[in-house]
C-alpha cells in the first residue's frame, strides 16, 4: 500500500548548516498496517511523514501509493489519497467555519471544492452518525463554529476528518502532543478506533513511548536519518517503555532518562 524506498532528504545541502534529515530510509507498509515511529528529535521522523505527504520532495528515492508512484506529485494532488492529524489542534480545522462547514470540506478532499451541494440533509445524518461516534457531543453542535472546541475536540474533530474518507494512507504526526493527558488518552483510544474499523493504513510519529506501545501493529526507531530499529506485531506486545529506552540507548551509545528521549 505504501513503498517508501531509498529516500533521502538533506537541508541546505553545500552550506555550513547542511543537515541530512533522511538518509536512505526504506520502509514498506501493507494494507492495514499501523506503523508507529519513535526516535530523538531531529531523527527524521517529521521529515519523512512530509516527504510521504507531498510537503517536501525528497532528493533521491521514491514513494509509492496503492502502486502509483507520487515522488514528484505536489501535496494537493495527494490529497485525495492521503488523511493527516497535526500536533497542533489548530492546524487541521478551520475555526471561523462551523462543524459542519468542516467536515464537508473535508468530505469533498481532492473532489471539486464548494459547500453548497455538500449541506444537504443526507449529507447532514451522516455527519452526525460520524460525530456521534466520537461521544463528545459534537453531534448536537454542527452549527456551532470550531473555534469555540476545546482542543482535544478539535483534535478528536480533525481526526474523524481525516478518516472518514477512508484514505489510501493515514498520517499522524504527534497528534496527541499538545493535549493534557486526560484528552491524550480519549483521542488515542479514537484513534485506534478509527484506524482499526477503517481499516486505514497509518503512519504515527509519537515521542509518547507508552503510546507507541499501545496502538498499531508495528514499530519502528529512527536516529539520525534512519530507521535502527523495527518491532514487529508479536515483538511489540512484549515490549516496555523500559526496554524502548534500553534500545535506543544501545543505539546511541549513551544512557537515556524517558523525559531526555521524550525531549
Amino acid at each position: 500500500m505504501l513503498e517508501i524506498t531509498n529516500v533521502h532528504k538533506t537541508f541546505f545541502p553545500g552550506s555550513a548548516n547542511e543537515r541530512v534529515a533522511l538518509d536512505g530510509v526504506t520502509l514498506t507498509l501493507a494494507e492495514g498496517d499501523f506503523v508507529s515511529i519513535i526516535g530523538s528529535n531531529g531523527a527524521g521522523k517529521s521529515t519523512l511523514l512530509n516527504t510521504v505527504s507531498g510537503r517536501l520532495r525528497p532528493d533521491q528515492g521514491t514513494v509509492r501509493i496503492d502502486g502509483t508512484d507520487v515522488t514528484k506529485m505536489h501535496e494537493h494532488q495527494r490529497a485525495k489519497l492521503i488523511g493527516r492529524v497535526f500536533q497542533d489542534p489548530l492546524a487541521g480545522t478551520a475555526p471561523n467555519l462551523t462543524i459542519e462547514e468542516n467536515l464537508s470540506l473535508a468530505y469533498l478532499r481532492g473532489k471539486g471544492r464548494g459547500l453548497g451541494r455538500a449541506l444537504n440533509q443526507q449529507r447532514r445524518d451522516f455527519f452526525v452518525e460520524q460525530l456521534r461516534s466520537l461521544e463528545l457531543g459534537l453531534e448536537n453542535r454542527l452549527t456551532h463554529k470550531v473555534g469555540l472546541l476545546s482542543g482535544g475536540q478539535r483534535q478528536a474533530l480533525s481526526l474523524l476528518m481525516a478518516g472518514f474518507t477512508h484514505p489510501k494512507v493515514m498520517l499522524l504526526d504527534e497528534h496527541t502532543a499538545a493535549l493534557d493527558p486526560e484528552r491524550a488518552a480519549l483521542v488515542t483510544d479514537l484513534t485506534h478506533s478509527i484506524v482499526e474499523e477503517g481499516g486505514l493504513t497509518t503512519l504515527m510519529v509519537t515521542h509518547n513511548m507508552e503510546q507507541a506501545l499501545r496502538v498499531g501493529n508495528r514499530l519502528i526507531m529512527m536516529h539520525e536519518g534512519k530507521i535502527v530499529w523495527e518491532a514487529d506485531n508479536a515483538t511489540k506486545k512484549t515490549l516496555t517503555v523500559h526496554d524502548l529506552l534500553a534500545q535506543f540507548a544501545k543505539i546511541k551509545g549513551a544512557t537515556l532518562s524517558d523525559k531526555a528521549f521524550l525531549g
